[in-house]
């Protein structure tokens, strides 16, 4: 299985410090958000890595190479310009090949064993989602989502809502139809959940969205801590 990390992101809200440094070079812990990911990848057994970049994008190339001094091989998807998530998905499929593969927020941090979304079967479906508690400052969440029916299915309504954790098993099948350009992912996935196309499951934590420097700080500290 392969798995894509997105990092083509502009980091607006992490500025200043992303005005020098590409968002998933940013270090919490003593090492890289995205190395965080690779790491954690690669003791799932997941070693084929394809990564957008778009802004600051040579400096992820001169940190990551082919991604061997990591233990992993690493395909780059460059864009000129953000496509977006859907959209830089859409670029980068003839690296992913026809099968599903895992996706991962590169400006995100949790502690997660991927093996067992790795493991997931779609049955059919197009996506398998990870949801999470909502945090502070997303109190409306994404997904309704029922955790005590036994249903993973995600319901358009009529269930609590949790937030998308940024980690999900795809089917290229969820973008048939889209040409190339800008796209966000948000309404093919509303599309698919309103169809029954799309399962989900709780992770409890620890994840954090790590979108502002004060966010950082924290959970660098967090984690040096042995909070995290």
């Amino acid at each position: 299985m392969k798995a894509m990390i997105l990092a083509a992101g502009l980091g607006n809200r992490m500025r200043p410090l992303t005005l020098t440094t590409p968002k998933p070079l940013l270090a919490v812990g003593g090492k890289p958000l995205i190395v965080w990911h690779i790491e954690a990848l690669k003791a799932a057994g997941v070693t084929e890595l394809v990564i957008n970049t778009a802004w600051l994008g040579q400096k992820l190339h001169e940190a990551l190479g082919d991604g061997s001094g990591l233990g992993v091989r690493i395909d780059w998807s460059d864009e000129g310009e953000p496509l977006e998530t859907a959209g830089g998905i859409v670029q980068a499929l003839p690296l992913l090949g026809q099968e599903p593969f895992l996706l991962v927020n590169g400006d995100i941090w949790l502690r997660y064993d991927f093996a067992g979304l790795a493991a997931q079967s779609l049955q059919g479906r197009l996506a398998h989602l990870l949801l999470v508690d909502n945090p502070p400052q997303h109190p409306q969440g994404d997904f309704a989502f029922s955790r005590t029916s036994g249903d993973t299915l995600i319901t358009a309504e009529g269930a609590e809502k949790y937030t998308f954790a940024g980690i999900s098993l795809m089917s290229p099948q969820l973008f048939d139809g889209l040409t190339p350009g800008k796209a966000p992912l948000a309404p093919l996935l509303r599309q698919a959940i309103a169809a029954g196309q799309i399962s989900a499951e709780y992770h409890p934590g620890p994840w954090v969205d790590v979108g502002t420097p004060e966010r950082l700080q924290a959970l660098d500290e967090a984690i040096r801590a042995g909070q995290l």
